[in-house]
């Protein structure tokens, strides 16, 4: 049985799946995305840097905006400063998000150089960033790992029963190393371990590609809920589809006009809000997402040969349009 909440302190989640924070993906247009399509309980934030924050850098500050219409919602920040740390924790707080994460996942090596997976190397420069942070913030807070920086040093269920320690009061768990990246199989026998290790709720992340496999993972690993990243880039319907599969046994796939309507709103979104990467979000989802659509290869192609965001979207109805002349979509 898929659980119908997962509770966080006084945070109640509903349904108990949460979108990972993932760099360049989950600005707000996009969570909005995930939230107007339904089944997911919690969004995150892309992860922002703990040193930009406190330097009131507006790129890094823009990664944490938000509408209030996100709640719940929670912020995710990186850092190794103890203090720096505990100093964006509480400007994160103000803000009014819902809770606070720490990135201890993230293998980009300019985040392992200052936080992220590199604290997974020094479980005592973790602890003194963890109890910095607990301090500082009052509203809940957790953490997202990896299992380790490498195959010889899977510790999981140490950083799991440390945090626990400190006040941390949930913990998301990716099986996978850092050494690893995205490569090769994500091991849920991890997420068990961890599981059984600490009271507090643990969140099962890695390789839920369908909604059977959220399924197959709380029954293995007993865990709480389950996070989902990059499945959710490339099928947004993802958690509306879990949610139909726990209820009646299968899910609804997208059609083409499905399709048509998320890329087009979409795209128009991020022209609307005027960003200046927007030409770049635009070839980057086109990439991930067409590979659903029927000759997405023309799609992406199409997508990507064009130069400003405008063509960008008259490119766009007129594949579409093509589309249902010829098969009636």
């Amino acid at each position: 049985m898929f659980p119908a909440e997962l509770r966080i302190r006084n945070l109640s989640i509903r349904p108990a799946t949460l979108l990972a924070p993932m760099a360049g993906v989950t600005d707000t247009i996009f969570r909005r995305v995930i939230r107007s399509l339904g089944g997911c309980g919690l969004i995150m934030t892309e992860f922002a840097s703990a040193e930009g924050v406190t330097r009131s850098a507006a790129k890094t500050l823009r990664y944490l905006y938000f509408d209030q219409d996100e709640h719940p919602i929670a912020a995710q920040l990186f850092g190794a400063n103890p203090e720096v740390m505990a100093t964006a924790a509480a400007l994160v707080e103000d803000l009014g998000f819902d809770q606070i994460d720490i990135n201890l996942g993230c293998p980009a090596k300019k985040v392992v150089k200052c936080g992220g997976s590199g604290l997974l190397k020094d479980l005592r420069q973790l602890e003194q960033v963890l109890g910095a942070v607990r301090v500082a913030a009052k509203i809940p807070m957790t953490i997202k790992m990896r299992s380790g920086w490498d195959e010889a040093n899977i510790v999981a269920v140490e950083v799991a029963r440390m945090a626990e320690g400190i006040g941390v009061e949930a913990v998301a768990v990716h099986p996978r190393t850092r050494t690893q990246a995205y490569s090769g199989q994500a091991d849920w026998s991890i997420i068990a371990r961890v599981k059984q290790a600490v009271k507090i709720p643990v969140i099962g992340n890695g390789d839920i590609r369908v909604p059977q496999d959220a399924e197959r993972m709380i029954a293995e690993t007993g865990c709480d809920a389950v996070m989902i990243g990059r499945t959710a880039a490339t099928n947004p319907w993802i958690f509306r589809q879990m949610g139909q599969y726990f209820a009646t046994g299968h899910y609804d796939e997208p059609n083409e006009t499905d399709r048509y309507r998320l890329l087009s709103g979409y795209f128009r979104s991020l022209v609307a809000a005027d960003l200046p990467d927007a030409i770049g979000k635009m070839k980057q989802f086109a990439c991930w997402f067409t590979h659903g659509v029927r000759n997405g290869g023309e799609l992406r192609h199409e997508v990507h040969s064009a130069r400003i965001p405008s063509e960008v979207l008259e490119r766009v109805d007129s594949f579409f349009t093509r589309v249902a002349d010829a098969y009636g979509a």
